[in-house]
């Protein structure tokens, strides 16, 4: 069975697994086309990996409003939300929304949000060391969390 872990966001990740062997990591697919040249998830490009990954499941991370976060941000947040969630009901491929606690927890990662962006990409590397190379860099956290995402939806 092949699974999508999807960080969401535009710093965020897709992540494909079979029987919970990485196959492949992409940075989410982005443009500088939003208001103000802000960059936003491309639908195309989501589709075009998604689609060629034939995934037959996909564990979205659920987010929300986050405490002292401005309407802009939580308004990207909800459209990046919303164009995955479309891509993957356009493709057939199930959404299922995992929170953030719910993954971590199942994954080993401690509660809190002190280290918990290393701390991922720590886990990932254990679990993956072939792969090491794929979380070496701070910004490589997005494509953790989507790993251990696709790793914990399919263990929940």
């Amino acid at each position: 069975m092949v699974v999508l872990g999807i960080d969401l966001g535009v710093n965020g990740a897709i992540a494909v697994l079979e029987e919970g062997s990485l196959i492949s990591v992409h940075d989410m697919p982005t443009l500088k086309d939003g208001p103000v040249a802000r960059r936003t998830v491309n639908a195309p490009l989501l589709a075009e990996i998604i689609a060629t990954s034939h995934a037959t499941m996909a564990y979205v991370e659920h987010v929300g409003v986050r405490p002292g976060e401005g309407a802009v941000g939580a308004f990207a947040f909800g459209r990046s939300r919303g164009v995955v969630e479309g891509v993957c009901a356009g493709l057939a491929v199930p959404c299922v929304f995992i929170t953030s606690p719910t993954w971590k927890r199942i994954v080993g990662i401690a509660p809190g949000k002190l280290g918990a962006k290393d701390a991922a990409r720590s886990k990932a590397i254990q679990r993956w060391p072939a792969s090491a190379d794929l979380f070496k860099l701070v910004k490589h956290d997005g494509r953790a969390e989507a790993c251990l995402i696709a790793y914990a939806g399919g263990l929940a």
